[in-house]
């Protein structure tokens, strides 16, 4: 039995490059994620009525973005390096 493979999809280095400005603007925004996280953990660090679960839960939250922050500029780097505007 042959099985016919999917045809890859080309896509043109501007198109490419968009895909690339998308990531790193979806990169600033999980930066300001994580920075609006801490504010809040800092804030509720001083309140009594926080549950004592909270200051950690919103950072480790804010780590995450972080982290994915740090994947989408690498994605996006990758991406400028292929169509040779890493360079």
């Amino acid at each position: 039995m042959v099985t016919e493979s999917p045809r890859a999809i080309t896509a043109s280095a501007d198109e490419l490059l968009a895909h690339a400005d998308t990531l790193r603007a979806d990169a600033d925004l999980m930066d300001g994620y994580a920075r609006r996280l801490l504010a809040t953990a800092a804030t509720l660090s001083g309140c009594p009525a926080a549950p004592d679960w909270s200051r950690p839960t919103l950072e480790r939250q804010a780590a995450a973005c972080t982290a994915a922050a740090e994947q989408l500029r690498t994605a996006a780097e990758a991406l400028a390096t292929h169509t040779g505007a890493g360079d």
